[in-house]
């Protein structure tokens, strides 16, 4: 392959990647925008939806239908994971200091990635998983599988439903409402309970579709699996903008680039480093993010 062959294609495996971390981003920043928590437990919810994957194509055989099956149950028991933990863990510590939700949040995390350890069905060793299979497509210089066209149409999808979600719709305006303020939303008429407990629910469908997203493209499952991608589509959304739905988009597909890039240039032993690395770079030159705003706070 030549040199442009060889930037078509980790273009490419870098799009696939950030679709994901994009999917992932937008829960975190979702969340943050409505109760400015930052959920260090997305990644397990993503973990969940995975495991969901890999029972129901272990059981039905990979298969477009099953594959269909998977993402809607997988996309479902996220979602009532998310209101459930919304409810039992966060919602009485709305208005603590907000290190009593991030030690929450991480516990939360923590319990979730013992618990599947300790179930029989599931356990602590990594499981394959029965993703359909893989034909590559070739284009030009370059070629792209079948798993990654799933990737990124559906991941585009998703975020394109979202969008509209939250710009044209009822449910979407009162989340706006309640972002930009909850007291006033609740003096309005607001159900802003319901209203928050629905934004976790959108965020965990969206990490239950990245989860087998991604397990197809990676295909193993393990209880710890949610980590990494987690705390990636973590720095993806403090990238773009932490409470921008658009920054959160945007640094997902920043940062998938830039990981596939180094794995392609360098070595994929700093892939990790670089993309925690911009973390650190972001945070000291712009710290409201790509397409954050500046937030001024009265005294």
């Amino acid at each position: 392959m030549d040199t442009a062959s060889i930037f078509l294609q980790q273009l490419v495996n870098g799009v696939s990647l950030g679709s994901i971390y994009a999917l992932i981003a937008l829960g975190y920043t979702m969340v943050y925008g409505i109760v400015l928590l930052i959920n260090f437990a997305h990644g397990d919810v993503l973990m969940v939806g995975a495991y969901t994957g890999y029972f129901v194509l272990s059981v039905l055989k990979p298969s477009p239908l099953s594959l269909i099956i998977a993402f809607a149950l997988s996309m479902i028991l996220c979602a009532l994971l998310g209101v459930t933990i919304e409810r039992v863990a966060y919602r009485r510590l709305r208005n603590a200091p907000r290190l009593n939700s991030l030690i929450t949040a991480i516990a939360v995390s923590l319990f979730l990635q013992n618990g599947a350890r300790v179930l029989p069905f599931v356990g602590p060793n990594p499981h394959p998983f029965p993703r359909p299979a893989v034909y590559n497509y070739p284009v030009g210089g370059f070629s792209i599988s079948n798993i990654q066209i799933v990737v990124i149409v559906l991941s585009i999808l998703l975020m394109v439903a979202l969008n509209y979600i939250v710009n044209y719709t009822k449910r979407g305006k009162a989340m706006r409402a309640v972002s930009f303020d909850t007291q006033a939303a609740s003096l309005m008429g607001i159900p802003v309970n319901g209203i928050i407990s629905f934004t976790f629910a959108l965020g965990s469908i969206l990490a239950g579709a990245g989860g087998v997203l991604y397990a197809c493209a990676y295909p193993q499952v393990s209880p710890v699996m949610g980590t990494m991608p987690g705390l990636k589509s973590f720095v993806a959304a403090v990238l773009g903008g932490i409470g921008s739905i658009p920054g959160a988009m945007l640094g997902g597909y920043i940062l998938g680039i830039v990981e596939t890039m180094t794995k392609g240039y360098l070595s994929s032993r700093y892939a990790d480093a670089i993309s925690f690395s911009i973390l650190i770079i972001i945070l000291m030159v712009k710290p409201s993010g790509l397409l954050g705003r500046k937030a001024r706070i009265k005294v």
